[in-house]
């Protein structure tokens, strides 16, 4: 199948992330993320070969990392070398688009620069040697071609002419009126942790969600990870180890509200977004100890697991500490817990992964790092998951998360239940234990300097 060119206008935010994003949307669709050019993987623009038009749609319908795409006529490094393009791309592949009964408009986008509409208007016209032959509509066209110019990266030196020039055909838009319509600040139920949304569509995005799909966060919480991938079609569910957080009990994370209402649960939040049909349950439970059937059943895992900052891992302790716990509490339900260590957390939902993912399923989760100590050596393995993708989301100077994506390679067998201790992969990770020290020693750090430096 041949394969055309369309050019990607991405936004510019959460930049490690887009490509992993788009490549497996790109999979999710039959496709190959395939690029005619190196990707500079910071610019805006990317130029793609897609075998379909409703391919490109298909990734349009998912993507919140990409603004839109166009089928790309033409482009070049400088204003005669972008005409020359134009004047060479194929006359048949331009003249359905360009019939005396159809409407068009030309939209002009820059990046990093702001032109006059004078300017705007010179460069319109420049384009008149295409054979267009409708009418130009401003407000409803049937067909809008854009001129898109880059200026470069850098804000504080704008050359005088575009380092990059396009023509397209617009196609479609992405997601990005999610970000705002699933926003945490008008959601009902919400945590001291809830996932910003454009992330939580990113890794719903990483996982290739798809509709009827089950997907499981064991870490649950407010639930804001099901919301994205309930927005795809999928069926999800959840644990977590918090009976009042999954029941919607207690003080209220909301300032200005000292206790949660009725409508704060997890399946309020999905009722909300008109997704409650594919909300399946949320259990309180403990991960460290799995509750479910031996078999592979699940599409993807999708989560966030606690590692210490704001709340504090942990897991049910042993009968003795139980027992004590219980005396001091009025109700049975809220004896947790001993304390679960990061590395034993990764490992575990790494084992889950493996036996109960179903082949070709992802797992998708974040990772907390002390960047001084970081290495790919630390990131956790399994033999039957392979590292697809590792990005890293900055927190301070000197810590991060990184959101790890895994996919199911291999079948699971008992031998290899604990396969990671075999490798020494475990012990490098087992330094992460202290994040939550290592984390707040550096915003002391971090405090203390700046009062040194105000006393200069």
């Amino acid at each position: 199948m041949a394969l055309r060119r369309y050019l990607l206008l991405l936004a510019q935010e959460h930049l490690e992330f887009r490509l992993p994003e788009i490549t497996s949307l790109l999979s999710l669709y039959g496709g190959q993320f395939s690029s005619e050019q190196e990707i500079r993987v910071n610019s805006p623009f990317w130029i793609l070969s897609i075998p379909s038009e409703e391919m490109a749609r298909g990734l349009m319908k998912r993507t919140v990392c990409a603004k839109s795409i166009f089928e790309l006529w033409g482009h070049g490094r400088s204003a005669g070398e972008l005409y020359e393009s134009l004047k060479n791309y194929p006359a048949d592949k331009m003249l359905p688009y360009l019939q005396s009964d159809s409407t068009y408009k030309i939209h002009i986008h820059t990046f990093n620069k702001t032109l006059t509409q004078a300017q705007k208007i010179k460069k319109i016209d420049a384009l008149e040697f295409l054979p267009f032959k409708g009418k130009v509509n401003l407000k409803t066209p049937e067909h809008i071609f854009w001129i898109l110019e880059d200026y470069g990266m850098n804000p504080n030196d704008v050359p005088e002419e575009p380092i990059h020039l396009y023509f397209g055909r617009w196609i479609a838009d992405g997601q990005r009126e999610l970000i705002e319509s699933y926003s945490v600040k008008k959601r009902h139920f919400i945590g001291n942790t809830s996932m910003d949304a454009c992330l939580s569509f990113i890794m719903a995005n990483h996982a290739r969600v798809k509709p009827n799909d089950i997907v499981y966060d064991p870490f649950v919480g407010t639930g804001g990870l099901l919301i994205s991938s309930a927005h795809f079609g999928a069926y999800v569910c959840g644990t977590d180890i918090d009976y009042n957080t999954i029941h919607g009990l207690g003080k209220a994370s909301r300032k200005n509200q000292k206790w949660r209402g009725p409508d704060e649960n997890i399946r309020a939040n999905l009722r909300q977004y008109g997704l409650e049909k594919y909300y399946l349950d949320a259990l309180v439970a403990d991960f460290s100890r799995p509750i479910w059937r031996k078999g592979m059943l699940f599409d993807a895992i999708i989560t966030d697991p606690p590692y210490g900052i704001r709340e504090a891992p942990r897991r049910m302790g042993s009968q003795k500490e139980t027992v004590k716990s219980a005396e001091k509490s009025t109700e049975s339900h809220f004896f947790v817990s001993s304390s679960y260590h990061l590395s034993d957390i990764f490992f575990d939902l790494l084992k889950f992964g493996a036996e109960y993912l179903v082949m070709g399923g992802r797992l998708v989760y974040w990772l907390p790092i002390y960047r001084p100590e970081y290495t790919e050596e630390i990131i956790p393995r399994h033999p039957c998951l392979k590292l697809i993708s590792n990005c890293e989301q900055m927190l301070s100077s000197h810590t991060s998360r990184r959101l790890i994506t895994m996919e199911k390679v291999k079948e699971f067998k008992d031998q290899d239940e604990n396969s990671y201790l075999l490798d020494g992969q475990y012990l490098p990770y087992r330094g992460h234990n202290s994040f939550r020290e290592k984390y707040f020693s550096g915003v002391t750090k971090r405090i203390a300097k700046e009062e040194k430096d105000n006393q200069k």
